[in-house]
């Protein structure tokens, strides 16, 4: 049981995003996992715990951080490929998706894991952009899986409601939370991911050029939100307040 996990390096949760000549700063912000990642990682790592077989990175971008992929390494993951070039800098869902589908030409997988979204642009069309190209059966926001005979059960988070799914093998998941609980890298483990083997891959390496990823969206512009207003305190009787309570919400708040 081969498993590919798509993972991606995003700005730490806790990062306060700035802009500087109209693009976002990435200066001084520490990088991380993808949190959603992190489920993919685990559930393949459980999967082949179970009934054997290798769990295999992929991550592509204009830049890729050692120290994520290295992670996932060191959780238990047997190996992992990198694209990185400076001509994937800008690209959106379309060139991503396209760039690690030529990554995986040659590579033997049986399942494709990943998180449901990213938490920088919370976009969420690359899982669904690959395995249209690799023309393969997709489920997201998957909460349960479970393998059995060439073909997998997963429980999906509906629209107020969980949906009970099956698909034949080769297959792409997209994982929640809920779906397991990652585990931390062991010091053993720490250790054995400085041995295992990255590929680094460029894109004449997997026959694209530039044009090939363009971007099909343009970004006209970033802009931070408004900051928050303080909060008010609406002092008096009881009757006036929540009349002057019902106009501002309805005036200013225009949450009524």
């Amino acid at each position: 049981m081969n498993i590919v996990v798509l993972c991606k390096p995003v700005f730490d949760t806790e990062a306060k995003i700035k802009l500087k000549d109209g693009s976002i700063d990435s200066s001084g912000v520490n990088i991380i996992l993808n949190p959603y990642d992190e489920f993919g990682v685990e559930e393949a790592l459980g999967i082949t715990e179970k009934y054997g077989g290798e769990v295999i990175i992929l991550s592509a971008g204009c830049y890729i951080s050692e120290v994520v992929i290295r992670q996932a390494l060191a959780m238990g993951a047997d190996r992992a490929i990198v694209v990185e070039d400076e001509a994937l800098e800008g690209t959106d869902a379309h060139g991503i998706a396209l760039t690690l589908a030529k990554s995986l030409e040659g590579v033997e997988y049986d399942i494709i894991l990943s998180g449901m979204v990213a938490i920088d642009d919370n976009g969420s069309q690359v899982n669904s952009r690959l395995a249209e190209i690799l023309n393969i059966p997709q489920v997201t926001v998957v909460q349960k899986l479970e393998i059995s005979e060439g073909k997998a059960v997963c429980e999906r988070q509906g629209d107020g409601t969980t949906e009970d799914i099956e698909v034949q093998l080769p297959a792409l998941f997209s994982a929640t939370k809920g779906l397991n609980e990652p585990r931390y890298p062991s010091l053993k483990g720490i250790m054995m991911a400085k041995k295992k083997e990255v590929k680094q891959v460029v894109l004449a390496d997997l026959g694209l050029s530039r044009e090939d990823v363009k971007p099909q969206i343009e970004i006209v512009e970033y802009s931070l939100p408004e900051p928050r207003q303080a909060g008010k305190i609406l002092e008096g009787e009881v009757e006036e307040t929540v009349a002057e309570l019902v106009n501002l919400l309805h005036e200013e708040a225009k949450a009524i």
